[in-house]
């Protein structure tokens, strides 16, 4: 069985979709085309992440602080006195533009520091990193908003596992309470029965010997009054008979919910068994997750 669980949690690892290592981020310098002119600037790679988000968290990011505003032409986004004091105290220009690449995007990057002045090597080593760091904090948040999505996605698949496998531990304790309380009703019952059948024999013994003196005795008003308690005896009988019937129609239907919940513990059982080994596996799925998670932040 072990065996068994652990080829299940193999192939649940395999088989997890978006379970893939965390990518590297890519900040490199290059000449990048706006319109029909090569700016010095930076080619920027974002693993993963989800274009839609990513571009308009790079508008944000590029409008923030300022009151200018991104215009966007074919693709292309131009902003005029940005603020990014991570890369120059003074305002400065944003040419850019992100493209979607499958497995990633890619931002081409300009920065103009003063006009025709771009950050590049020329404009200095501290400048230079300065930028590239902004960049790469940039994509670095992108590329962790994504795999917080993926890992939020995990953690719900393995609640929902874990509210299934609760679901069938409180179905087996149910099948349990059951069983035992219809093995308590059945002896309850059997109890009751073996005074009502004691009763019922004592109460056929008397009927057999009032017949018997009834019919000793002479026609008239004695005879019958003897026919009348004969028949009031009767008549208990009868009720007891009843309840003595109904007792063991009790019996039986207990019976027959103690057999449902001892045929369905097993079964519950074997269920809760395939489930803990997908909780097992789903649990080295969000590992793997929270592994990526942890060493993209370290980038």
């Amino acid at each position: 069985m072990k065996r068994s669980y652990l080829l299940l949690c193999i192939v649940s690892l395999l088989a997890a979709p978006g379970l893939k290592g965390q990518k590297p981020i890519k900040v490199l310098e290059d000449s990048v085309q706006f319109g029909n002119y090569l700016y010095p600037g930076f080619n920027v790679t974002i693993p993963e992440a989800d274009y839609d988000r990513a571009l308009k968290n790079w508008v944000k990011v590029q409008e923030t602080g300022t009151k200018s505003k991104v215009q966007t032409e074919n693709g292309e986004m131009t902003i005029f006195g940005a603020i990014i004091k991570e890369v120059s105290p003074a305002p400065v220009n944003i040419y850019s533009r992100l493209m979607n690449e499958d497995t990633l995007s890619r931002l081409l990057v300009a920065i103009e520091l003063k006009k025709d002045q771009y950050v590049e090597p020329a404009s200095g080593d501290i400048q230079l990193t300065s930028a590239k760091n902004f960049l790469k904090e940039f994509a670095k948040e992108q590329y962790i908003d994504f795999i917080k999505d993926e890992l939020a996605a995990e953690e719900k698949i393995l609640r929902d596992l874990n509210r299934e496998l609760s679901s069938l531990e409180s179905s087996k304790a149910k099948s349990q309470r059951t069983a035992k309380n219809k093995r308590n009703d059945i002896n309850d019952e059997h109890e009751k029965l073996l005074v009502k059948n004691n009763e019922l024999s004592l109460l056929s013994n008397e009927i057999i010997n009032k017949n018997n003196e009834m019919m000793a005795m002479p026609v008239g008003a004695g005879r019958d009054a003897m026919s009348a308690q004969i028949k009031d005896l009767e008549k208990r009988r009868k009720k007891l008979q009843k309840e003595i019937s109904k007792g063991e129609n009790r019996i039986s239907k207990a019976k027959s919910a103690i057999n449902q919940a001892d045929r369905a513990i097993p079964r519950n059982e074997d269920e809760q068994a395939v489930m803990k080994s997908k909780i097992e596996a789903q649990h080295a799925v969000v590992q793997k997750f929270i592994d990526k998670l942890n060493t993209v932040k370290l980038y």
